[in-house]
């Protein structure tokens, strides 16, 4: 790679941390890249879950980028404003990649960049993909083309590491992936429908609810 690689997230009011934080781990590791953070208006916002960013830059500021990211978040409001929208729309335009993790994949569908595309999301919410023209695809990580995205909040870390060897290679990746001890072994196998023990699903919905 020659060259400073940029790679730009989308953040907002409310978006999820982890969908955030597990790829610019990774993404600030990679040799030769510069990562901006941008927003609708620019300034402070608050997570999802009370975190407050300060000092991003406003989104229509931003010239170009190599690679956008869009996070998911429990209200997506302010992103899928039409001016926002047209915003990223220009952006993946001139970008080699254009990725999502999690439901920012329905961002993505709103600024009409995953018409014919296989997508991943949030498994609660792949189902949205289709009235996007997309392929809702239930794998953790997928790539059609230039479009790489993410399942879940966590499947982010897997996103960026994919994203790290397209960037870099997969050597670097690698490292990348042992210096953040990325070696998943979670105490429950509870991490999709599919696997979750009986009465999980039902926790589940009473979280969702509160």
């Amino acid at each position: 790679m020659s060259g400073t690689f940029e790679i730009l997230f989308v953040l907002y009011p409310r978006f999820t941390q982890l969908d955030f934080a597990g790829p610019y781990e990774v993404f600030c590791r990679i040799p030769g890249v510069r990562v901006r953070l941008a927003s609708p208006d620019g300034g402070d916002l608050v997570t999802e879950h009370g975190l407050t960013y300060r000092g991003l830059e406003r989104l229509a500021d931003i010239d170009r980028c190599d690679l956008i990211c869009v996070p998911g978040g429990a209200d997506q409001s302010s992103v899928t404003a039409p001016e926002t929208l047209a915003e990223i729309a220009r952006l993946a335009g001139g970008a080699r990649f254009t990725t999502s993790v999690c439901n920012g994949s329905l961002v993505l569908g709103a600024a009409g960049l995953l018409r014919g595309r296989r997508s991943a999301c949030h498994w609660a919410m792949r189902h949205l993909l289709a009235g996007y023209g997309a392929t809702p695809d239930e794998a953790r990580v997928v790539r059609d083309g230039d479009l790489i995205t993410g399942g879940g909040v966590t499947a982010g870390i897997d996103f960026a590491l994919a994203c790290a060897a397209e960037i870099a290679d997969a050597t670097v990746a690698q490292a990348i992936q042992l210096l953040i001890e990325y070696a998943p072994a979670p105490p429950f196998g509870s991490g999709r429908p599919e696997t979750a023990a009986p009465g999980v699903m039902e926790a589940f919905q009473k979280l969702v609810a509160g």
